[in-house]
């Protein structure tokens, strides 16, 4: 009844809409220069069309009476190179401001500025390795349920989690543990509900796309403000609230709902205001869903997030934002006996976890034009119960439990000056971290309470300049960390130079290398963890050390498709190895586990290296889309450091696809195709889990000598929007897995069992059949108002 009620409502939609004129709205948005200076009379026009407008004294511009859909945005100015933002959605309720931050053009001529569209870009200091994606390419990513981290999932040389469920960011044969992620600038340790402590995956992500302007990920040629990174630097950069007028959007999809608010405060009788706010809460719905088609799991979450943007005057801004979650898991035995969710049942973790993550942001631009400066202090803190059971049905005897609380406080400062060309950026960071844990293990034979706190510094600089006309760029920094808890690293030890080269050596050719040296502190679970006389075992730990070797050429076919081929070699030392495991902690962190909670060696060496090949089309002629293929190998030692074995991340090859097209009547058809090749994985330990059962454990002695097979999913979408004058509407339908191909996973086991439930004894384990090549179709609305 409630599906015919839906499609009702549809089709009262699609009538009423055949009955009535066109809408049309109006875009803004700022133009600016590199230092956030306003430009006037800068030209803002949409492409293919007569329709464009001048920005005012302070940069702003005004383009009325737009018909809502899909264009790209270009901006211009004598003496500026000429920017355009693809795929911009204008829609009657609820387009967001579009604005521009345009670089100076150097190469002149006769005193005339020679301009032209700006390319497929990407910074200086980071002239190869990075992808960048829109809010409106995030929002329509088939597949992904407007989850921002499962989009970036699917950028190139990114492998798919083992099984293809979860938000793991595996680059290039890196482990899940190795990147980084900041919000406005602002550090986030996890941004995933359900995560793995000591890494950050999990199944779902907490960032909510109606906050997104853009997302960028570095996977080589990481920028010297940022620290720990291994494998790569995922950044989310937020809009600020709309200055005019109060707005809303509701999203509901197969497995949420969200509900954010926008708008002025404090605007008075002003045609904008100077502060503005952005406001979300998501409330999930999967123990419903999954009580309905009868799986054990009741997984439960909220999240919500916020930002306040304040422009005290001309030169000086500053932000208020958080995220945060609250997530909550429990099982409920099914009515009829069926052995997989019986097995699932007995070993499900139960995970239980509260974060939040609070940050104030001070921007300055100096008044003389030479620059600007950014001062971020934030706290982020992570409580996480994980808990396994004898008898999960009924949560009696435990068997192992962690109950953990990570607290982080953060003060970041990085100061940009301009000069001769010259570009300067340099800062510090200093951290207050603070770790309890209490662990039961039961099997294990462990129990202990830890409880420790220090500090941890680093600073950083980094100069870049461009040289023939912008036919060269060059950029050189470095950083050093250090803290006040491990035992073996300072300062000068863990100085980290990277060096980044791009030259334009034909039109439209451009050969692009990169080299960098980058540390990573281990994880609190492996600093903390004591025995059972309390003595901390992993004080004489090491920095984590990765040395990154790429090169690349690159060609532009247009301003808005371009074609590069890269080759990378990424070595590792000093990486963390399992004593009780005899195994790198590489392969470990891809599942609902607590990495690190052990003792361990830094004596660990790794090397992951390939080539990796990308074609990118921003919207033209309706068309849009991104295809990579990356061939690599990733291996790490154990405790013996001259075997190296494959890890399991080595697929070998990975191919991705991601595109769109944009139909007439605002219908869109967008698919995601993403293969891996055959990936080793670590097989069970059948007798030693008979006799530790529940526990699953593994032979790790045996990585490597099995594969799983190919990986290979399509998800297609089909979005449909309609503009009204009240509100707009998009109704999308998806269907993942839509060849219907089964996603491989290593063998499960669970108990031997008669057909009425009962155990054979004596008790033994027997290998699950499971069907993982379903088709699995949703839809979801989102309404703007």
């Amino acid at each position: 009844m409630a599906i015919q009620r839906f499609f009702a409502f549809i089709l009262t939609l699609l009538a009423f809409q055949l009955t009535m004129a066109q809408v049309e709205t109006n875009i803004y948005g700022t133009v600016t220069d590199k230092l956030g200076e306003p430009i006037p009379g800068a030209s803002v026009f949409l492409e293919g069309t007569q329709q464009g407008a001048q920005t005012d004294m302070d940069g702003k511009y005004v383009i009325k009476n737009v018909s809502p859909g899909s264009y790209n945005l270009i901006a211009s100015y004598i003496g500026f190179k000429t920017q355009t933002k693809f795929n911009i959605l204008v829609r009657s309720v609820g387009t967001p401001d579009y604005n521009f931050t345009l670089e100076e053009d150097t190469e002149v001529l006769d005193e005339v500025v020679v301009t032209e569209t700006n390319r497929i870009s990407r910074p200086k200091e980071t002239p190869l390795s990075t992808k960048s994606l829109s809010a409106v390419e995030i929002a329509t990513y088939p597949g992904s349920n407007n989850d921002v981290v499962q989009v970036a999932q699917s950028l190139p040389g990114v492998s798919p989690s083992i099984g293809g469920f979860r938000n793991d960011l595996i680059i290039r044969g890196g482990a899940p543990n190795e990147t980084v992620y900041y919000l406005d600038g602002m550090e986030i340790p996890n941004i995933n509900h359900f995560s793995t402590q000591g890494s950050a995956g999990g199944p779902v992500g907490m960032v909510n796309v109606s906050f997104i302007e853009d997302v960028t990920l570095s996977t080589s040629a990481f920028g010297a403000r940022y620290d720990n990174p291994l494998s790569g630097v995922l950044q989310f950069r937020q809009r600020n609230g709309n200055a005019r007028q109060f707005r809303g959007n509701f999203r509901v999809s197969a497995s949420e709902a969200a509900l954010t608010f926008e708008g002025p405060l404090f605007k008075g009788n002003n045609d904008e205001s100077k502060t503005t706010f952005l406001a979300s809460v998501r409330r999930s719905y999967l123990q419903f869903l999954f009580s309905v088609i009868g799986l054990p799991f009741r997984p439960s979450y909220w999240d919500y997030q916020y930002k306040v943007n304040h422009k005290i005057d001309a030169y000086n801004e500053i932000s208020f934002i958080g995220l945060g979650s609250i997530d909550d898991f429990t099982l409920e035995a099914p009515e009829e006996f069926d052995e997989n969710q019986q097995a699932a049942l007995e070993q499900a973790p139960f995970i239980n976890q509260r974060t939040n993550a609070i940050g104030v942001t001070w921007r300055k631009r100096f008044k003389d034009g030479t620059g600007f400066m950014e001062t971020t202090l934030s706290n982020n803190v992570l409580n996480n119960e994980f808990t396994r059971y004898e008898d999960s049905e009924n949560e009696e005897g435990v068997l192992f439990n962690n109950d953990a609380v990570e607290s982080e406080t953060k003060l970041r400062y990085a100061m940009t000056n301009f000069f001769n060309g010259w570009k300067l950026t340099s800062g510090f960071n200093a951290q207050f971290s603070d770790y309890e844990n209490s662990t039961i293990d039961v099997n294990g034979g462990l129990q202990f309470d830890t409880n420790i706190n220090f500090f941890k510094y680093g600073l950083f600089s980094n100069l870049t300049k461009s040289f023939f006309n912008d036919k060269l760029d060059v950029s050189f920094g470095f950083r050093m960390d250090d803290d006040t808890f491990t035992e073996n690293d300072d300062l000068l030890s863990t100085f980290s130079p990277r060096l980044a080269l791009s030259y334009e050596f034909v039109k439209n050719w451009r050969l692009n290398g990169s080299l960098g040296r980058y540390y990573k502190i281990p994880p609190y679970t492996i600093l903390g963890f004591r025995d059972n006389t309390g003595n901390l075992l992993n004080k004489d730990v090491d920095y984590t050390l990765s040395d990154h070797y790429v090169l690349g050429v690159e060609h532009y076919f247009s301003p808005s498709a371009t074609i590069s081929v890269e080759g990378f070699y990424k070595r590792y030392d000093d990486y963390p190895v399992s004593v009780v495991d005899g195994v790198s902690l590489a392969n470990k962190g891809g599942g609902f586990e607590v990495l690190g909670s052990e003792d361990v060696v830094t004596n660990g060496q790794g090397r992951s290296y390939g080539a990796e090949l990308q074609f990118q089309q921003k919207l033209t002629d309706n068309f849009y889309g991104i295809f990579a293929y990356t061939w690599f190998f990733s291996e790490f030692t154990g405790l013996d450091s001259d075997e190296y074995l494959p890890s399991v991340w080595d697929s070998r090859h990975l191919i991705s696809f991601t595109g769109g097209y944009k139909f007439g009547r605002n219908w869109e058809f967008s698919s995601r195709y993403r293969f891996a090749g055959r990936t080793p994985f670590v097989p069970t330990d059948v007798e030693a889990t008979l006799e530790r059962y529940p526990e699953v454990v593994l032979d790790y002695d045996r990585l490597g000598e099995e594969k799983l097979a190919n990986f290979s999913q399509l998800d297609i979408r089909i979005d449909k929007k309609w503009n009204l004058k009240k509100f707009a509407l998009n109704v999308f339908f998806e269907a993942q897995n839509v060849l219907g191909q089964n996603i491989p996973q290593p063998t499960e086991y669970g108990l031997n069992r008669n057909p009425d439930g009962s155990i054979v004894e004596p008790r033994s384990l027997v290998a699950l059949d499971s069907d993982t090549g379903q088709p699995i179709p949703s839809i979801g609305i989102v309404v703007d108002f």
